[in-house]
C-alpha cells in the first residue's frame, strides 16, 4: 500500500529519538538529522513545486504512553494530512534497563487510541513504521521476546486502519547482514547509523511512490 502526497499537504513524523535525531537541540534542523529529514529531502527533490510541508515532533525517550499523552498537542492540533509513526522500542528497552514494563495489551490499547483519533478527527493517511532491533550484543537477542509482539501489533493495526506499513525490522536486519554487521546499521542495536537512516528514508519515500 502507498500513500498519496497531494499538493500543499502537511506530513507529520512522530516517534521517539529515532525520529527526533537532534531537532530539539539544533534550531536550524527542525526535521532533525535522521530518516525524517532524509525522506523529506527525497520528496522535495522529486517534487520541488509541490508545496508539501514536513513537521517532526519526535521526542527522545518516548514510549507509547508518552506519545499518547502529547498526541493532541503534537499531532491532532497540527491538522496533518499524513501521519507517520515510529514508536515501541523504548517500551521494550525500559523493561531490560530499568524493569519498567509496558504490557503488549497496554501497548496495543494506546497505539489503537491514537490511530482512532487520527481516523475520527483528521481522516489523515497513515504510515506505521515497525519498531526494530538490530542486535549488536548477545543479550539483546533476548529483547526479541518483548519486541516481537509489538511488531506484530503494528502490523495488525496497519491492516485495521488501512495504513501503509514500513516493515523496518526485517529491512534493517537484512541490511546488517549485507553490510557485514549490525554496527553498520544501528550502532547500539536501536539507534540507526547514517546508513540505517538512509535505508529507512528510502523505504519511506517508496511508500509515497518515489
Amino acid at each position: 500500500m502507498t500513500i498519496s502526497l497531494h499538493r500543499s499537504a502537511t506530513v507529520l513524523f512522530q516517534g521517539d529519538s529515532i525520529t527526533e535525531v537532534g531537532r530539539l537541540v539544533e534550531p536550524d534542523s527542525p526535521l532533525g538529522n535522521g530518516y525524517a529529514r532524509k525522506a523529506a529531502d527525497r520528496v522535495r527533490s522529486a517534487r520541488p513545486d509541490s508545496g508539501i510541508t514536513f513537521v517532526n515532533r519526535g521526542v527522545g525517550g518516548d514510549r507509547i504512553a508518552d506519545l499518547r499523552a502529547r498526541w493532541r498537542e503534537d499531532a491532532l492540533e497540527l491538522r496533518p494530512d499524513v501521519v507517520s509513526v515510529l514508536i515501541g522500542v523504548n517500551d521494550t528497552w525500559r523493561r531490560y534497563c530499568s524493569g519498567s514494563v509496558t504490557s503488549a495489551r497496554a501497548f496495543e490499547d494506546d497505539y489503537r487510541a491514537i490511530l482512532t483519533q487520527v481516523r475520527d478527527e483528521l481522516d489523515a493517511q497513515l504510515i506505521l513504521i515497525e519498531p526494530f532491533l538490530v542486535p549488536v550484543r548477545d543479550e539483546q537477542w533476548a529483547w526479541r521476546e518483548d519486541l516481537d509482539p509489538r511488531i506484530q501489533t503494528v502490523r495488525r493495526l496497519s491492516q485495521e486502519f488501512g495504513a501503509a506499513l514500513l516493515a523496518a525490522d526485517g529491512l534493517l536486519n537484512q541490511a546488517a547482514r549485507a553490510a557485514g554487521g549490525a554496527e553498520h546499521i544501528a550502532g547500539d542495536g536501536v539507534h540507526p547509523t547514517p546508513l540505517g537512516h538512509t535505508l529507512l528514508a528510502e523505504a519511506w519515500a517508496a511508500l509515497a511512490g518515489l
